[in-house]
This record gives C-alpha cells, structure tokens and sequence, in this order.
C-alpha cells in the first residue's frame, strides 16, 4: 500500500488494512521480535497495535510527502515497542502460581511485634518458678541440664515445669496455640 491509496469506510476499508498488513506485516514483525528480545507473542501483539494505529490514523497514510507508509509504520511500531518496554519495567516482574506457592511467607514488623507484647503480659501471668525456666530454657536458649544446674533443681523438674509453663500460656494465648508446640 503507498501513501496515495485511501482508507474508506466499510470493506475498502478491510481490504486496504489486508493490504497493508500483507505487504508490511512480515518486516514489521522481524523488527518488533528483535525489540521484543525473541517474544514472538509481544511482537505480534505490537504488529497488530501498528496496524490498529494505521486504521485510526489514514491521514498518515494519504500523506504526500513519501512514498511508501513503511516508514510510518516502523516509526510507529518502534516506539509501541519502546513504549511496552518501559510499562514492563515501571512493574515489578510477574510470577506465576507455581512461584507464589513456595514462596516463604514472611510475617509484617507490626505482627511480631504485637505477638511479642502478647507473649510478654502473658508470661508475666505465670509463677515465678515456671517464668525462672520458660525464660531459661526458651528465651535464653539454656539446655535442660544447664537450666537445672543454674536453678539448682532436677533436670525432671525443669521439663515438668516447661511443660505446664507452656500449657498455661496456651489457655493464655488461644490464638497463639499453634506456635506454642
């Protein structure tokens, strides 16, 4: 199709668009894989954009000035290109579903800090004996054996008292029973 062929309403319309897909098509589609890096879907999405471009715009393609609309329509897709490039890049990447299920959750700043509140109005319930080996045991890390050597009691009774420490903050914390086991 040459810059003096018109776009008309209707079939000539249709026709004339057939045209110039058929004659431009192909080089228009070599050029936009290569802005596309070799997505072969994207160039023929920006191909079609072109064409629908030429079809809003006949004026350009009556223009006198040259003598052929390729140019126009390389310009035209070149910067559609240009355009979808920075649109992608403004976004963060895409995932798909497959990446989002093994995804590691990770827990907001405001929700641990709130959970640790919680723990510790919780923990301020218990007896000093089950706080003494709660805090050893799970806040400070201590093994058995060195919470019973620095509580001076038997090993069997720092896990007696874990144990019914940690129950305790279970009926304290319903809703934070799961993290309690």
């Amino acid at each position: 199709m040459t810059a003096g062929s018109t776009l008309t309403n209707g079939t000539t319309a249709e026709h004339e668009l057939a045209a110039l897909q058929r004659e431009h098509g192909r080089p228009l589609f070599a050029l936009l894989l290569r802005l596309c890096d070799g997505d072969r879907q994207r160039a023929e999405d920006l191909v079609q954009e072109t064409l629908v471009r030429a079809w809003q715009h006949p004026e350009a393609l009556r223009a006198d000035d040259f003598d052929s609309v390729r140019p126009w329509l390389m310009t035209v897709a070149r910067r559609l290109a240009i355009d979808a490039r920075r649109a992608r890049q403004a976004r963060p990447p895409e995932v798909g579903d497959a990446v989002l299920e093994h995804a590691r959750v990770i827990s907001d700043h405001a929700e641990r800090a709130a959970a640790m509140l919680d723990v510790r109005e919780a923990v301020k319930t218990l007896t000093p004996q089950h706080r003494e080996v709660l805090v050893l045991v799970y806040f400070q890390e201590a093994s058995v054996a060195e919470a019973a050597a620095t509580l001076g009691i038997p090993p069997g009774t720092v896990k007696s008292r874990a144990y019914y420490a940690l129950r305790a903050l279970r009926r304290v914390l319903p809703g934070y029973a799961a993290d309690l086991r």
